[in-house]
């Protein structure tokens, strides 16, 4: 069975490339010692870009190992696309984040912090114009080399607030057309099939496969 590492420590990430391996008949593991690793700078002005920057860097700490990173965020078209490439940092980008007593803010904190700017930036524009994607890169690198990217985009609009518990991110406020559910309120096997995450693991594999590595 072919195992592939994941560069990230995003929990939800993470969660969700663990339900994408088990449908494909993928292991998956994270990459060891991620959590001391210092990460690298995302400067690149494209997903692919930081993917392919991400997955070289990543794979020196795994010789011989397939190591997968992703660069992911969403795209709303009244915004002209942005968060895009920003998506984590939306907030801190717009200083709308919280001030902690010292304490680096939470993944939970980030994300709300974000889905409060989005709705803010939002908050003129009508349902019928908050179209919006998600959109994911995926790089697959060995020893410094890339040996393949794939993508993945998911349609749908921003909700007027959020729905659901579930999920990170810009989940609770990305309404699927084809569920009528926030992304937050699917399983994760329906996520898989649905995501954007899940699609690009879901090409990579395919081509992953059609070159025999």
């Amino acid at each position: 069975m072919r195992e592939l590492v994941i560069a990230s420590t995003n929990r939800g990430k993470l969660r969700d490339f663990a339900a994408a391996a088990s449908v494909d008949g993928v292991v998956v593991r994270p990459l060891p010692g991620m959590d001391a690793i210092i990460a690298p700078e995302e400067t690149a002005p494209a997903f692919e870009g930081n993917a392919r920057d991400k997955a070289v860097y990543y794979s020196a700490f795994a010789p011989g190992a397939l190591v997968i990173a992703d660069d992911s965020g969403l795209e709303v078209d009244a915004l002209e696309g942005a968060p895009g490439v920003r998506s984590a940092r939306y907030a801190a980008d717009a200083g709308a984040t919280p001030a902690t007593a010292g304490a680096a803010l939470s993944p939970a904190q980030i994300d709300a912090a974000n889905n409060r700017l989005l709705l803010l930036n939002l908050d003129e524009v009508p349902q019928q114009r908050r179209s919006a994607r998600y959109r994911c890169v995926l790089a697959l690198a060995r020893d410094g080399e890339v040996l393949l990217t794939a993508e993945g985009t998911v349609e749908g609009r921003i909700l007027l607030a959020p729905q659901g518990s579930g999920g990170f991110g810009y989940d609770p406020l990305f309404h699927l057309p084809e569920l009528d559910r926030s992304m937050a309120e699917v399983g994760l096997e329906a996520k898989h099939e649905f995501s954007h995450r899940g699609r690009a693991f879901r090409a990579l594999l395919q081509k992953l496969i059609l070159i025999g590595t």
